[in-house]
């Protein structure tokens, strides 16, 4: 059995932290395949090394001599490498990463080479092979990515490899040019490469340990989630919050490999484990998190016996469609319907919009209402527990917060409130309160 293990930008960002990796990679003989990122922040008013390389590539442009250019991201790899004491030298890297700059290579290229290069120093230092991703990690002609020729293509080029490292957050199009992940970045990459070996575990090492219930940003000290599913995460994730794109996601979700996110800085904690199904694992608390997002209008329409009109319900969504507008929720009732979208998505169209909604509709009232926040409390152990959804009205309630909107999922994973903006804060604290501080 293998696992992959992804380290993110904080956890490679400069020898010390080096050294944390290896220790943690030699520690356990499984750990066969690493995804590194690009050299992050070492502390506050730090530049990423991405961030330099796109610095270097917009000044090449311009016609600065690369040497100049290039100089503080070469300052960085060269001193990881004389710090961790290698004998290795990247200079045939950089005259090459220098001429195919000049050579009109494109954007993306110029990000990935911080994968590129951290990745040929980490596999120095551990003795693993390097396999650069760009032989096994494809896109089509459209710039999609390609997942059967790559499970294909990576998985037997690491048949033949017992121990590897594959740098994350790059591609290669048919033509052999550069493309990044454009959402989800080396995390998306650690995921491709456990479903092309069939890994046991994916390990995602990152600077915390693991999702919160809510956001410390609001909660002080929120609660840990140990155990977390698929959906779960999917719903959290949708919600806003803080925690791996869906799409860094799909390859091992497909598969059914958990993850486990964990903390280079603390590796004895033990993080989130994110797996298929969690029927014989139950919560600690009731609900999993909570999550939610600001920034919703609510399109509010009324028209007598709306229920018995035909074809009203396909009109109404045509014409959201055609100004490329997607609802979020649709609370209805027999002469009225509110639609739930994001108010960003009403830019520049609202009047065009109403204009053509009473044209078609033809409704006995019709307003824009902004200022909506959403908060998803999301948990597998709401299922089958009884007065779930009286707890977060009345939670609400005794916090004075007024309700806009209540919805949820027959799956009933998930409890979906609206309220106004200005409650948001206050919302998340007092269900959080409510679920998690009243159970300790």
């Amino acid at each position: 059995m293998s696992k992959v293990v992804k380290f993110g930008g904080s956890s490679l960002a400069d020898a010390g932290q080096f050294r944390k990796v290896a220790d943690i990679i030699k520690s356990d003989s499984e750990r066969c395949y690493v995804v590194p990122s690009a050299p992050g922040k070492r502390f506050s008013d730090d530049t990423k090394v991405t961030d330099l390389l796109y610095q270097c590539y917009e000044k090449v442009l311009t016609g600065e001599d690369f040497a100049k250019a290039f100089q503080p991201a070469r300052e960085r790899f060269d001193g990881i490498i004389s710090d961790l004491g290698l004998d290795l030298s990247l200079e045939v890297e950089y005259v090459k990463i220098g001429k195919d700059f000049r050579g009109g290579a494109n954007r993306d290229y110029a990000a990935s080479r911080g994968e590129y290069l951290n990745g040929i120093i980490l596999a120095n230092y551990l003795g693993y092979e390097f396999v650069d991703a760009a032989k096994g990690i494809f896109f089509d002609h459209d710039g999609k990515f390609d997942a059967d020729v790559t499970n294909a293509c990576l998985g037997a080029i690491l048949e033949r490899i017992p121990r590897a490292v594959v740098p994350g957050f790059y591609g290669a199009m048919p033509d052999g040019s550069i493309k990044t992940f454009s959402r989800g970045g080396s995390d998306f990459t650690g995921s491709v490469v456990a479903k092309a070996v069939n890994a046991s575990l994916y390990e995602n090492w990152t600077d915390v340990s693991g999702f919160l219930v809510a956001d410390p940003r609001i909660v002080k000290n929120p609660e840990g989630i140990g155990i977390i599913t698929y959906s779960e995460l999917r719903e959290l994730s949708y919600m806003g919050a803080g925690v791996l794109h869906e799409d860094a996601i799909f390859p091992v979700r497909s598969a059914n490999i958990p993850i486990n996110i964990k903390n280079t800085n603390a590796p004895e904690d033990a993080g989130t484990l994110i797996v298929p199904s969690a029927d014989d694992k139950p919560s600690k608390y009731l609900i999993t998190g909570i999550a939610g997002k600001k920034n919703f209008s609510v399109i509010s329409i009324e028209k007598d016996r709306m229920n018995s009109s035909k074809g009203f319900m396909r009109r109404l969504l045509q014409v959201l469609e055609n100004h490329a507008i997607f609802p979020e929720h649709m609370p209805t009732g027999i002469d009225t319907i509110s639609i739930v979208v994001n108010s960003h998505e009403l830019d520049g169209q609202r009047e065009k919009l109403t204009e053509r909604l009473k044209e078609v509709v033809r409704p006995d009232h019709f307003e824009i209402i902004d200022g909506m926040a959403l908060i998803a409390v999301v948990g597998r152990g709401m299922k089958s527990a009884k007065g779930t959804a009286t707890r977060v009205f009345a939670a609400l309630s005794h916090a004075d917060i007024n309700i806009r909107m209540i919805d949820q999922g027959s799956s009933e994973l998930n409890i979906i409130v609206g309220i106004n903006e200005a409650d948001f804060e206050k919302a998340i604290q007092v269900i959080y309160d409510m679920f998690i501080l009243s159970e300790q």
